[in-house]
């Protein structure tokens, strides 16, 4: 059970696996005011920037689940540079199947509501780990402007229109799951190019050490086709934003 190759040769240099900076996940810490002590559990958790950095600004406490080896590990060494692996724990796992033991403070899924099959399934798994009154974190894209056509479509990685919503739209639709939302920070184009663009040069670098690797065409065809289509379309089509959700 690991994430193919591509997706940790595309991520290798990045510590936030989706379009928010370093920046914007601590305006987010700030935001939500974590006491000092808060548990935390967060699935799909990537290379755990957001629990190591948060164990080592607000002295949360947690757990992250991730299905990649290669993340986890990222993960474990960043406790340690961090001086916070007594603080957080990192497990390889199917985060989809995940609950924790004991009710937490905090539950999230930031960028990967796939693991529930959609946002009301993530929802739903998340709420099965959280205290009464917790809080649930939850990353999601959605239409930045209404997508004119399927080409613009395809090119923000979408099968069809209606797999997003608008921002608006988007809240809405926490509020009919149950949800009041109690915050939000979005990435902007700039946190995206920032995304974006790294992974452009993580390739570049792997192609250039991997000439002969099987995966050498096709991540050569991603990196010719990547520049123009971030800038036609998902740079302006598409948002993506973390939201702070409290069952009502």
């Amino acid at each position: 059970m690991d994430l193919p190759r591509s997706f940790t040769i595309r991520e290798s240099s990045h510590r936030v696996l989706n379009p928010f900076t370093t920046g914007k996940l601590a305006t987010l810490g700030r935001a939500l005011a974590l006491p000092p002590g808060t548990r935390m559990l967060d699935l799909a958790c990537g290379k755990g920037e957001m629990l190591c950095t948060w164990a080592r600004d607000h002295q949360v406490t947690g757990v992250g689940v991730d299905v990649s080896t290669v993340f986890t590990a990222a993960a474990r060494e960043r406790a340690a540079e961090l001086g916070v692996g007594d603080r957080v724990t990192f497990v390889h796992g199917d985060a989809s199947a995940y609950v924790s033991g004991e009710p937490v403070d905090v539950a999230s899924c930031v960028g990967a509501t796939w693991i529930g099959g959609s946002v009301a399934g993530t929802l739903d798994l998340l709420g099965r780990s959280l205290r009464p009154g917790g809080t649930a974190l939850v990353g999601e894209p959605f239409w930045r402007l209404d997508p004119p056509d399927q080409a613009t479509v395809e090119g923000c990685h979408m099968s069809a229109k209606d797999e997003l919503r608008s921002l608006p739209g988007l809240l809405e639709s926490f509020g009919e799951l149950g949800w009041d939302v109690v915050e939000m920070v979005l990435a902007d184009q700039d946190s995206w190019d920032r995304y974006a663009a790294a992974q452009w040069l993580n390739l570049r670098r792997w192609l250039d050490a991997n000439p002969d690797d099987e995966l050498a065409g096709e991540l050569r065809a991603e990196l010719t086709a990547a520049p123009v289509r971030h800038a036609r379309y998902q740079r302006e089509y598409l948002g993506w934003g973390v939201f702070a959700l409290m069952r009502r």
